[in-house]
C-alpha cells in the first residue's frame, strides 16, 4: 500500500496544572500540512488546541525556527494577539522570518543574549507568464507590507517605516541587544544553550546567515537539551502525523 511521507506537528501546547497557563512551543519549520487528506490545516489545529487549553491568564511562548508558511505564521499570529491572554515571547535560539511576526504577537518578548531575530520581505517560488510574474510581485509587496505592520506595531517609536524597509530590504539578522535597540524584543537574557533546530536545507533559503548560526548545527547537545528535544519530539509523536499540504505555497 502507497503511503505519502508523514509530518509531525511544528508546534505543542501544555497547561499548567493550575490552567492558569500554558506553554506553547514552536520549534521547527512552520507549515500548513493536513492532519488528514481531508482534514484541517495547521492554523485551524492550532487554534482548537488553543482553544482547549480553557481560561488561561498567561501563555509562555517559546520560539526556535526558521519559518515557513507566511499564511500559517501570519494567522497564528493574529490568534495570539486577538487571545486574552498575557503573551510572553521567548527567543529560545532563532526567531526567522515569518516566526520573528510570531513572536510579535507577545506583549513582553525576551531574548538570550545568543538568540537571534531574522527578518526579511516575503519569498515565493514563481512560474509562470510575464502578467502572472507581475501578480506575484505584487502579492508579495502586500504579504510584506503585513508582516511590517506587525513589526511597527511592536517597535512604537524606536524605529522608523524607512529604517524597518531598509532592514526587510537586506534580509537582517538582528542579535537580542539590536532588537531591544529597534523595540523588537522587551528583555535581552543571559545567554542560553539551546541551539537554532534549522537544517542546512532551510539555511539555504537565506542569503546572511550568520557564520556562528551555521557552526551551531554541528556543535553537540547538551544532556539538558537532548532531554527537551526528546520531550518535544514525543509529544509531537503521539499526535496524529500531518500530511499533505492543502494551501499554496508562499514563503517568508
Amino acid at each position: 500500500m502507497w503511503m505519502r511521507k508523514q509530518k509531525n506537528k511544528f508546534f505543542n501546547m501544555k497547561a499548567s496544572a493550575d490552567e492558569k497557563s500554558a506553554d506553547v512551543f514552536i520549534y521547527g519549520e512552520i507549515t500548513k500540512y493536513a492532519w488528514e487528506e481531508y482534514g484541517e490545516v495547521s492554523s485551524i489545529t492550532f487554534k482548537n488546541e488553543l482553544d482547549e487549553l480553557g481560561d488561561i491568564e498567561v501563555i509562555n511562548l517559546y520560539l526556535n525556527s526558521p519559518g515557513g508558511s507566511v499564511f500559517e505564521g501570519i494567522t497564528i499570529h493574529n490568534m495570539l494577539k486577538r487571545h486574552k491572554a498575557k503573551v510572553i515571547t521567548h527567543v529560545d535560539g532563532v526567531a526567522a522570518s515569518i516566526a520573528s511576526v510570531i513572536a510579535m504577537a507577545g506583549d513582553v518578548i525576551k531574548m538570550p543574549k545568543n538568540s537571534m531575530l531574522m527578518i526579511h520581505n516575503a519569498l515565493t517560488y514563481a512560474w509562470g507568464n510575464a502578467k502572472e510574474l507581475r501578480k506575484i510581485a505584487d502579492d508579495l509587496d502586500r504579504i510584506s507590507n503585513s508582516s511590517m505592520q506587525s513589526y511597527l506595531q511592536k517597535a512604537g517609536n524606536k524605529i522608523t517605516a524607512e529604517k524597518l524597509q531598509e532592514l526587510l530590504d537586506a534580509e537582517t539578522w538582528l542579535s537580542a541587544d539590536e532588537a531591544f535597540e529597534y523595540g523588537l524584543c522587551d528583555e535581552v537574557l543571559e545567554e542560553n544553550n539551546m541551539v537554532a533546530s534549522v537544517s542546512h536545507e532551510l539555511f539555504s533559503r537565506y542569503k546572511n546567515v550568520p557564520e556562528q548560526l551555521l557552526k551551531q548545527q554541528n556543535k553537540p547537545f547538551s544532556a539538558l537539551e537532548i532531554a527537551q528535544r526528546q520531550k518535544i519530539t514525543e509529544e509531537s509523536k503521539a499526535n496524529i502525523a500531518y500530511l499533505n499540504t492543502i494551501l499554496g505555497g508562499m514563503y517568508e
